[in-house]
């Protein structure tokens, strides 16, 4: 603890009885006091099965499950680190006889069934495709998956703020002052979260949304339940509280009178997650349940010059400038030119000369508003040539978004011909090239003369002619007859659920030597990603007595329905982290790591301060501080409010994350071909203006 001040040791070193709610900007040293004082109740002699550490989302433990999970931890118990949603899963399973038969389910006395985000929109495609047939949202052009998942995300709202879930369709139709069309499809959204939820009641499926209402509505209240609770957590740590939905601060509120100690830590400024329900407001109340208020001001993470440019860049965000805002030049550079991919090359350029001046890789990150492919394409591709070690994450990009899980998925369908799906020659090719580590030349030539689609047949490599043999190389034809040969005898055999299929097929030829697998870290953590999708997957449906039903066709299909993949904690954690970072500017957010150098593209992007068209669902009318009783409509002035003041949590985000500069990477025309004119850039525009008035 050498590096700590001395605010942050007496709240580490504070008493065992106490409660206190630490507030501050990021970087300011608040999860490694709440690492530190777990590690002091550990040496105390608090046995760990008694601490609950509580964050909003899985990926923002890693700080304390490095502690947890390092060689210096003694024997013992274990701390249990959860979610709200995680905790509501917990009870609902412990106590299901009492949950099942209150909540109305039809088969109390069957186990439940938890839903993943995946599966749960599989069953909400089961009961809203026939629907679509019927007439419902005709006036709306939507994707499917995203017609899916808005509807369960209606639900969520409705159980994380806590009304509901019959009330949604009159909440959203109350608020909104435009086309009377849009009244029918909140009618249709309405109905389709009824059916859902009656679907689960009646099948023992509990999604998220169900699992929080049962936790919070049935059996919180129970005394035996909260008994159990109270005497199992006698600790609490909770982090990024502003991060959390109201229901769980409602619920910590009750408890926390129960607690022996508790450690509140809250993000000023921050609140990303309200598009999910978040709710800083209701968090930061929960300091009126502690003793001791504590705010930490000094940043460890951001100079003095960026926390200047930051105040100023809010400032003219929120046109709130006194007009004596400066910043050194020195932290802020620009990086300008006339196409998109000529700014590409300057910024690798200046990434390059960064990591040759001695910054390492991975304090650099380079960010966008969203992160297509193919700007992560050029990107990646750009990096590579110049041998930087570059790594991505998008927690929205879907599994079969992904070449690793494509080539999988493609090899399954080959080894089941039983499940009638054909995979195309381009598919194939990709396929080979991958899983063969080779070039495309070769894996195009082996695939024209090899892979008939009208019956998935796989010819032997003997069987080619001698000069196409030679220009395929023979040492290629040899992996290509390991990989054949293994699938035919799969074929000759009872076929394995599909999870258990891709484990043996990844064990004894993917990942061997000279195959795609064996030395591709990222595409490992994509395989772990896919079985473990596809083992939740199968979990959800086994319990269902269907005749003609492979659960492995099934998966192929909802993948192709665009279902999202669930977020894997994999897809955090086994990255190489000496690497330069590529991501969309919240998804860093919510990583919450610090870097040296941040590079921001197309800060003229309107995509930097609008939310994503959610025509079937909405966070800020679906929310807590949304009071329909006022008979208010959501107005454009309410949308260019919210807006700007996403925005500016969003650059004082970014920048508090930030520590010594900022490059600014602008393009005549942006990544679509138009001119950069967002509010973002705006800011900049009067921050600098204000400097040369100086």
């Amino acid at each position: 603890m050498t590096n700590l001040n001395l605010i942050q040791r007496q709240i580490i070193e504070s008493p065992l009885d106490s409660r206190l709610f630490v507030s501050g900007r990021a970087g300011t040293g608040k999860t490694t006091a709440g690492v530190e004082r777990m590690r002091f109740l550990l040496e105390q002699g608090i046995p760990a099965d008694s601490i609950l550490m509580l964050t909003p989302q899985r990926t923002m433990q890693e700080p304390y499950l490095e502690l947890l999970y390092s060689p210096e931890r003694r024997a013992g118990g274990e701390v249990t680190s959860a979610t709200i949603g995680g905790l509501a899963k917990r009870m609902c399973d412990l106590f299901w006889p009492i949950a099942a038969e209150a909540a109305g389910f039809k088969n109390p006395e069957r186990a439940p069934v938890f839903l993943t985000l995946e599966t749960a929109q599989y069953y909400m495609a089961f009961i809203v495709r026939p629907l679509l047939d019927e007439g419902y949202f005709q006036s709306l052009t939507i994707d499917r998956n995203r017609l899916y998942s808005q509807i369960i995300d209606t639900l969520n709202k409705a159980a994380v703020v806590g009304f509901p879930h019959t009330e949604i369709g009159a909440r959203l139709d109350a608020a909104w002052v435009g086309d009377p069309g849009q009244r029918r499809i909140y009618q249709d959204v309405q109905d389709c979260a009824i059916r859902f939820r009656e679907y689960c009641l009646e099948h023992n499926l509990l999604d998220f949304s169900l699992q929080l209402e049962i936790f919070a509505d049935i059996l919180w209240p129970q005394e035996q339940v909260q008994n159990y609770l109270k005497r199992t957590y006698r600790h609490l740590i909770y982090d990024n509280i502003e991060e959390d939905a109201p229901r769980a601060h409602d619920i910590v509120r009750e408890w926390m009178a129960d607690f022996d100690s508790a450690l509140l830590l809250y993000d000023n400024d921050a609140g990303y997650r309200r598009f999910l329900g978040g709710d800083a407001v209701s968090g930061y109340a929960l300091n009126e349940t502690c003793e001791s208020q504590v705010e930490f001001i000094e940043s460890f993470v951001s100079s003095e010059n960026i926390i200047q440019l930051s105040n100023s860049l809010v400032s003219a965000i929120t046109n709130q400038s006194t007009g004596e805002e400066t910043y050194p030049t020195d932290t802020m550079e620009f990086i300008m030119a006339h196409f998109y991919p000529e700014m590409l090359n300057e910024v690798v350029g200046k990434i390059k000369t960064l990591i040759e001046e001695g910054t390492p890789p991975a304090e650099i990150v380079v960010l966008a508003p969203y992160l297509s492919d193919a700007l992560r394409f050029s990107i990646a591709d750009r990096l590579e040539k110049e041998n930087i070690p570059w790594r991505s994450h998008r927690p929205s990009r879907s599994l079969r978004d992904e070449p690793a899980s494509n080539a999988l998925l493609t090899l399954s369908a080959l080894a089941h011909p039983h499940w009638n799906v054909r995979p195309t020659k381009f598919d194939v090719m990709q396929t080979l090239m991958f899983a063969l580590d080779t070039d495309l030349v070769r894996a195009q030539l082996l695939t024209e003369v090899v892979y008939g689609q009208k019956d998935s047949r796989l010819s032997p490599f003997e069987e080619i002619r001698p000069e196409m043999q030679e220009r395929i190389t023979y040492r290629l034809g040899e992996k290509y007859a390991t990989l054949r040969n293994w699938l035919l005898e799969y074929r000759d055999a009872a076929p394995l659920p599909l999870d258990f299929f891709l484990r043996k097929f990844f064990g004894e030829v993917l990942s061997q030597p000279e195959f795609g697998f064996h030395s591709d870290m990222d595409a490992v953590r994509v395989a772990s990603s896919l079985i473990e999708s596809i083992k939740k997957f199968r979990n959800a449906m086994e319990p269902f007595d269907q005749t003609d039903f492979d659960m492995g066709r099934e998966y192929l299909a909802m993948l192709e329905d665009g279902v999202i993949a669930a977020q894997y904690l994999e897809s955090w954690r086994s990255e190489n982290k000496d690497a330069v970072l590529v991501a969309p500017a919240h998804t860093f957010l919510m990583m919450n790591h610090p870097v040296t150098v941040q590079f921001w593209l197309d800060p003229g992007s309107v995509g930097w301060v609008q939310r994503l068209s959610q025509p079937l669902t909405h966070p800020y009318v679906l929310s807590r501080e949304w009071d329909p009783s006022q008979g208010h409509f959501w107005m454009d002035t309410d949308e260019v409010r919210e807006e700007t003041d996403a925005l500016a949590r969003l650059v004082g985000g970014l920048l508090s994350r930030c520590k010594d500069k900022v490059f600014l990477a602008l393009a005549d025309l942006s990544e679509s071909g138009m001119e950069q004119r967002g509010s973002l850039l705006r800011a900049f525009q009067k921050v600098l203006s204000l400097q040369g008035q100086e």
